[in-house]
């Protein structure tokens, strides 16, 4: 590979960034395509396609075979709440290649004695959440049922890039979320971005049937088209 592209692409990886490189099998030609420039790009739909289900591949073009090397960042979730949801989501998210982060001001659940293999930050998310960081690869969950814990953990996850967010809750809890993030400036379209009730609707009751669906759901907004059809790579 160019020692220019090698660079490039070093440089979105360490910046959390999603590329494709692009190698024309033929002549070994190759370019890099960032995420950011794929609405000019002409294999954009088997890009998009390759990006959402995380693999590198051969496809057949009209200028003939080439291979797409993917990269795409670990997928991050933060879980606002060191909860029993929370508990038993960790090791389903890892057992998955998702990284997982707990954030949750109450030092009677927040601890490493709950959470052995995830980290912890037993600070308010209007702290933690801005040194976390955020992109297009992370998912936020607010598990607390707490405004005081979940509100601005949503208000920063809302003006953030971050391709999930979903917020436990009933429909009348969330009704007066509603009331709540309209109030603070939200529009419909903000809002629309939140998935409540948390998780896909399989009848869950147990902290492990909930994480389960929120899992389900996360993997679904990650892989699926937008009109929930499967990528065909």
């Amino acid at each position: 590979m160019d020692l220019a592209l090698l660079a490039q692409l070093n440089a979105e990886r360490a910046a959390r960034r999603a590329a494709v490189l692009v190698t024309d099998i033929a002549s070994g030609a190759q370019r890099l395509v960032l995420e950011k420039d794929l609405a000019s790009e002409p294999l954009a739909e088997h890009l998009l396609d390759a990006l959402r289900m995380g693999k590198s591949g051969t496809i057949e073009t009209e200028s003939g075979k080439v291979f797409l090397t993917v990269q795409a960042p670990v997928l991050r979730v933060v879980a606002i709440g060191a909860v029993h949801i929370s508990q038993a989501l960790v090791p389903m998210a890892k057992q998955l290649g998702h990284d997982v982060v707990i954030v949750d001001p109450r030092t009677a659940f927040a601890s490493a004695e709950r959470f052995p293999d995830a980290p912890v930050h037993a600070e308010w998310p209007d702290v933690a959440l801005p040194k976390l960081g955020a992109d297009r690869y992370t998912a936020y969950l607010m598990l607390t049922h707490d405004p005081k814990i979940d509100d601005p953990a949503l208000d920063f996850a809302m003006k953030s890039d971050a391709f999930y967010i979903g917020a436990l809750g009933s429909r009348k809890t969330h009704a007066k979320r509603i009331e709540r993030l309209k109030e603070a400036g939200f529009t419909e379209n903000d809002i629309a971005r939140i998935h409540a009730p948390i998780g896909l609707n399989i009848g869950a009751i147990s902290p492990a049937e909930i994480a389960l669906s929120i899992l389900g759901e996360i993997t679904a907004r990650l892989r699926l088209k937008p009109d929930g059809t499967r990528a065909q790579r």
